[in-house]
């Protein structure tokens, strides 16, 4: 699966956000034009890919959001939007008219929400999000990004239920950006955070809802009671960290949003997504074969020589890095040096 950005502009600023980084360096007009959209299309179908997630900034913030989505569609790809739900009345009007005629199976949304009491968000942003959520609701899973250890996600469930969305709930914790000041997790708050989300587990199962958990939580950080409550209530446990494959308007190409800086490519470098993603993982096992996961446990975890777990963002590894003398492979601190990751 690839993530295509839209646009490198963004109608929020959220205080842990890992993108801000890529954002801040490219110009507000950085948009992908249809060459280039339609250079992807085919790439895609020549690789055999046809699942697609729309990004941006905020991807419906491009001229013809509408028309990239269409077309995208009917090329027989099923497409993934990430969004903040913070949109114009006339986009709105665009997305009723012409998405929701789509299939939920063909056509998504993950719908980025902040809990407005512990982010402050302006009122009318607020109403922004709701008549989309009363327009796409159904066709919308709701997101919810951890930055902080005492977050509260209760105002989530009362959404579901208002909205009809998709009943999901995709959990990210905020990752550091290696050589740039943003607000995250650490990996000593892990377990605090996962302990925090437990003790909504009563809400959790009275909406017969499990978390979907995205990467960044590393498997020992649960004990066997929570372990046990998740594979129950969403039937499957992957505590895996491999590349997004993060694709820009101007289709150079990175790992994900953390890792913008560090040995971005140019999607040209490449005939398929295989090539890509073999690339990208072997550069991850690079950053795993000099620290094998965010805690010192993790170089003799079974967990992690089973391949059960991967030992947590390697995003912390690599934040990890920049702060410490030169000594690891010189490939990294090639990396590390030439692309500027620094503090």
């Amino acid at each position: 699966m690839a993530n295509v950005l839209l646009t490198s502009k963004c109608v929020r600023s959220c205080p842990y956000c890992f993108a801000k980084k890529e954002m801040d360096e490219k110009s507000p007009e950085d948009i992908i034009s249809w060459e280039n959209l339609l250079y992807l299309a085919d790439f895609f179908e020549l690789s055999d890919e046809n699942f697609v997630s729309l990004l941006g900034g905020e991807p419906t913030l491009h001229p013809q959001f509408t028309d990239i989505v269409l077309y995208l569609i009917e090329r027989d790809m099923k497409v993934n939007i990430f969004t903040s739900g913070i949109m114009s009345d006339k986009r709105l009007e665009e997305l009723k008219k012409y998405l929701t005629k789509i299939s939920p199976e063909q056509l998504s949304f993950v719908c980025n929400l902040n809990n407005p009491k512990q982010t402050p968000t302006p009122k009318e942003e607020l109403e922004k999000v709701h008549k989309f959520l009363s327009v796409m609701g159904p066709w919308t899973e709701p997101g919810f990004n951890i930055y902080r250890t005492d977050f509260e996600i209760d105002f989530i469930f009362d959404l579901l239920i208002r909205y009809g969305m998709h009943h999901g709930l995709r959990l990210g914790i905020s990752s550091p950006v290696p050589g740039y000041d943003n607000i995250f997790i650490r990996p000593e708050e892990i377990k605090g955070v996962i302990d925090r989300l437990y003790s909504y587990r009563e809400l959790f199962d009275r909406f017969q809802l499990g978390p979907g958990l995205d990467c960044g939580f590393p498997l020992c950080s649960f004990n066997d009671e929570q372990l046990g409550w998740i594979f129950r209530t969403t039937g499957q446990i992957d505590f895996g960290c491999g590349p997004a494959l993060d694709i820009t308007p101007d289709l150079e190409i990175y790992s994900c949003f953390p890792m913008s800086s560090y040995h971005r490519r140019s999607i040209f470098e490449f005939d398929n997504m295989n090539q890509i993603s073999e690339y990208f993982n072997n550069l991850h096992q690079q950053i795993r074969n000099e620290v094998a996961g965010i805690y010192d446990e993790c170089q003799d975890c079974a967990y992690l020589k089973t391949m059960r777990c991967s030992g947590g963002g390697v995003c912390q590894i690599l934040n990890h890095f920049v702060k410490e003398a030169p000594v690891r492979f010189q490939e990294i601190e090639d990396g590390l040096s030439k692309h500027s990751l620094t503090v």
